[in-house]
């Protein structure tokens, strides 16, 4: 009874194992097949544009802002960073560039900010890029000036 006992709980081990370890593969290594960025690698956890900062925390953060508002700010923070870098807030209107603030980051894990201050003029469509050193793109955040 042992025996067949035994046996069956092999035989059922054996199919819940995924097929890619049974047929000598090994398992992932990349990022891209595991869904997450390797330990060496700069993690962006959240990034937003807002109103201001409170206690170095997004306030009001919006995809629309009025441009009574004064300014806006484009709010950054890392939970990993493996080694200090730096990073850019590439501040686009209409598909031109007008202000690229280049921030630096520490280990182990970093919040940045960039601000513009608003004018009548800025009324439309803008977008911050956020990338890496090596201008890879992090994320882009899209946003309008509206009356």
């Amino acid at each position: 009874m042992m025996k067949k006992w035994l046996t069956l709980s092999v035989l059922l081990l054996i199919s819940l194992l995924p097929a890619s370890l049974m047929a000598g593969n090994e398992t992932p290594t990349t990022a891209q097949e595991t869904g997450t960025q390797p330990i060496d690698q700069l993690q962006l956890s959240e990034a937003v544009i807002c109103e201001t900062l409170e206690s170095f925390k997004p306030l009001n953060p919006s995809v629309v802002f009025s441009v009574k508002t004064g300014s806006v700010m484009c709010f950054t923070a890392f939970e990993h960073v493996p080694e200090e870098t730096s990073i850019f807030h590439d501040w686009i209107r209409q598909d031109k560039l007008v202000f690229r603030k280049k921030l630096i980051l520490k280990t182990p894990r970093w919040s940045s900010v960039s601000s513009i201050q608003l004018r009548e003029a800025d009324k439309g469509s803008w977008r911050v890029e956020i990338r890496d050193a090596d201008g890879n793109f992090l994320r882009i955040l899209r946003f309008s000036i509206t009356d």
